[in-house]
């Protein structure tokens, strides 16, 4: 991979980070997410709800089953899980929407649109071998051409997709682009601004101290626009970690969220070992939801994962206390991961927006937080 970057980088100049990203993270062959399933778990780079076990899947699943309640039992509805990996959670979901609501299975379509083609084989092999009648591989677009109500969701999408990273130097904002020596070796290199960077950087302002170096992930528009239309109408839930913006560009944050993860160790260096390594940025919740908005969804909720979680685990957890210890426990240290504060509880947010004509089928009080 280190040597197709300095290749492009030879032919092309320096590369935007998206354009490094997205070669590094997203080439079919040698690209970080076409390693397979081998790089989330205790095993792995990183460690995700998903690999918590399937307590994450069953409130999901929950979750999704009160929309389909609310919303007239359709005959035939849609589930859409973007960046589904192996299919895990693909599993946990539809495994507990048969337990959870039979009738609400037997009317679901589970679609998964997956690009890379190592991922796509994976999830058939999984997902469309246990549930062949209601799994379906294809991509947005063949999705969008037969519109069903139903759910998009993501978890940890955001964070992977591509982004600019800006640099606040002198008083004025620049781009860093990826460039190489004649070694070789990969460097940095301080680029103007394109248009839509400049028009996002100018909101900013400039109260920054010098050398402040931050992320912006720009195009997340369109890719709101074809999620929602694979729906007639429904619900769109993206779970991530971030914060809102007054919090992401707050001048404290000198160094922004940029993180490289490789064997559960975190690291801030993006152009050592390209490909080998999982690269994020944390979310920005503002502009994901105003992203949103411009694509014509509604707002519904933004909450942390703790008590998005506890919320729907209500009646689930009052039929615990009748399971086998044995069984119990390890479900019960499945919840608290997933909801403590000091774990997962507070670390991920849950963003819900509207495609209408819809009903939620969920509500919590006071729980959508302003951004």
């Amino acid at each position: 991979m280190h040597d197709l970057i300095v290749a492009r980088i030879r032919q092309s100049g320096p590369l935007p980070l998206p354009d490094f990203l997205q070669l590094a993270l997203y080439h079919p062959t040698f690209g970080y997410y076409s390693r397979g399933a081998a790089a989330v778990g205790k095993a792995g780079d990183f460690f995700t709800s998903v690999s918590v076990g399937p307590v994450f899947g069953r409130l999901l699943a929950t979750r999704f089953s009160r929309w389909w309640l609310a919303n007239n039992r359709p005959q035939r509805w849609r589930l859409v899980e973007l960046g589904a990996h192996d299919g895990s959670l693909a599993l946990d979901v539809l495994s507990a929407l048969r337990e959870i609501h039979p009738d609400a299975f037997a009317a679901v379509e589970y679609a998964i649109p997956e690009p890379l083609p190592t991922l796509a084989e994976i999830q058939q092999q999984r997902v469309g071998d246990a549930f062949p009648a209601h799994f379906r591989s294809t991509s947005l677009t063949g999705l969008a051409a037969d519109p069903l109500p139903g759910v998009v969701f993501a978890n940890e999408l955001i964070d992977a997709l591509p982004f600019h990273l800006v640099r606040f130097s002198a008083g004025n904002w620049l781009e860093r682009q990826v460039v190489a020596d004649a070694s070789g070796a990969l460097g940095w290199a301080d680029s103007p601004l394109s248009p839509e960077l400049a028009t996002f950087c100018a909101a900013l302002g400039t109260g920054f101290p010098d050398a402040y170096t931050t992320e912006v992930r720009l195009g997340v528009e369109s890719l709101l626009s074809a999620m929602a239309a694979t729906l007639t109408h429904g619900l769109i839930c993206l779970v991530d970690y971030g914060f809102p913006a007054s919090d992401y560009y707050h001048p404290a944050r000198t160094t922004g969220t940029l993180r490289t993860f490789a064997r559960h160790r975190a690291n801030e260096d993006p152009l050592e070992k390209p490909g080998h390594q999982d690269i994020t940025a944390h979310v920005d919740f503002t502009s994901l939801l105003h992203s949103g908005i411009a694509a014509g969804l509604a707002p519904h909720v933004w909450i942390d994962q703790g008590r998005f979680l506890t919320n729907l685990a209500h009646d689930w957890l009052i039929s615990l206390e009748t399971a086998p210890e044995s069984s119990r426990i390890p479900l019960v240290r499945q919840f608290q991961t997933l909801t403590h504060p000091a774990h997962l509880g507070a670390r991920f947010h849950f963003l819900e927006m509207l495609k209408a004509p819809t009903l939620p089928g969920f509500s919590l009080p006071n729980g959508c937080t302003a951004l």
